[in-house]
């Protein structure tokens, strides 16, 4: 792999990887931008202890714009993209419309190929490894800013779940502060550690599913399973089998094995609902340790998390959405139509 760090016109850094060392990139941006301009804010709710990332200025964002006037294409001698070179294999860059900025964070775009038409399952596994590079790095790298205490790297694909973007790309957020869903993790972690004499909640969870009935995939360095509780109609779990706090800490064997297994399994995502004829819209969530002290989770260390993946559609059937009603947006409540045995029953089934 080759990195390359450049800067767009009105400043953002852009980092290009490349497959092959002897690439070259030297495009420059030609537009004439102005430098960017954020309303970005941090709001802490007092009654839930929570954040809420106030935003104003994405009211503006590019909003899908026909495929001849992407900003995530390269660029052409008639038009100029976000991506100055004429052709790319992965692209980082930061966000022009980010929800976190400065103090607040930081938002960037992940590119997975230059190819407008495809989507992630389409990738070959060099391809895949080089965007799984990517996001090891910028979590490394964003670790060392000074406001950053936890770094999420996802993909959402698909208008239904609300991408504005029809080229095939992801995102990473570096927020300054642990996340409500990692520190509900974390609590629980401890509450466990405690209870058991120093046992670790990841492994007894991977223990218990790997021996149970929702394993989909179980290869030699990951297990991907449907959890005992889901809370999303087809919703996937992928776990790398020796534990690792972040993408930084996969080993050589888990990395090289990682394409394949990851490819398979967004491909049986989309042959779930084959008969609708369009793909399956999803989430893809990365979940990493925070940088942050863990001070407040008596008895945990950082080593004590485990990164994983977790995959979910919200379609539950052709033609139909799980929707995010009463319960699940007034009380967080989640109320599955599908019963995660029989998920993942389903999803061991829908081989190519």
């Amino acid at each position: 792999m080759k990195k390359t760090s450049t800067h767009l016109a009105d400043g953002r850094e852009l980092i290009y990887y490349d497959l092959r060392d002897d690439t070259a990139r030297t495009a420059t941006d030609r537009r004439p931008l102005d430098a960017v301009a954020t309303t970005a804010e941090i709001r802490r709710d007092p009654l839930l202890g929570d954040s809420v990332a106030i935003a104003s200025h994405r009211q503006g964002r590019t909003y899908h714009p026909p495929a001849d006037q992407c900003p995530l294409c390269p660029s052409t001698p008639e038009r100029p993209t976000e991506i100055p070179d004429t052709s790319y294999d992965v692209v980082v860059f930061e966000n022009r419309f980010p929800s976190l900025a400065g103090d607040a964070g930081r938002c960037e775009v992940v590119c997975f190929t230059s190819d407008h038409t495809a989507s992630f399952r389409d990738l070959t596994d060099e391809q895949a490894a080089l965007v799984l590079e990517a996001w090891t790095d910028r979590t490394a790298e964003l670790s060392h800013l000074p406001s950053v205490q936890q770094v999420f790297c996802f993909e959402n694909r698909g208008a239904e779940i609300g991408v504005t973007l029809g080229h095939p790309h992801g995102q990473i957020y570096a927020y300054p502060f642990v996340t409500p869903r990692t520190a509900l993790a974390l609590r629980s972690l401890a509450a466990h550690k405690a209870a058991t004499g120093g046992r670790n909640l990841f492994d007894d969870v991977l223990a218990d599913e790997r021996a149970g009935p929702r394993v989909v995939l179980d290869t030699e360095h990951w297990l991907a399973f449907v959890p005992y509780a889901a809370h999303w109609p087809y919703e996937a779990h992928l776990y790398p089998k020796r534990r690792v706090a972040d993408l930084p800490g996969l080993d050589a064997a888990a990395r090289a094995e990682f394409p394949g297994v990851y490819l398979e399994l967004l491909k049986r995502f989309d042959r779930l609902f084959d008969q609708d004829g369009t793909p399956t819209p999803y989430i893809a969530a990365w979940h990493q340790a925070p940088f942050a002290p863990l001070d407040a989770y008596d008895g945990v260390v950082r080593d004590d998390f485990a990164l994983h993946l977790e995959l979910f559609t919200i379609r539950r059937t052709s033609g139909k959405l799980k929707f995010l009603a009463g319960s699940e947006s007034g009380m967080s409540v989640f109320i599955n139509d599908v019963p995660p045995e029989a998920a993942a029953e389903r999803l061991r089934e829908v081989t190519s």
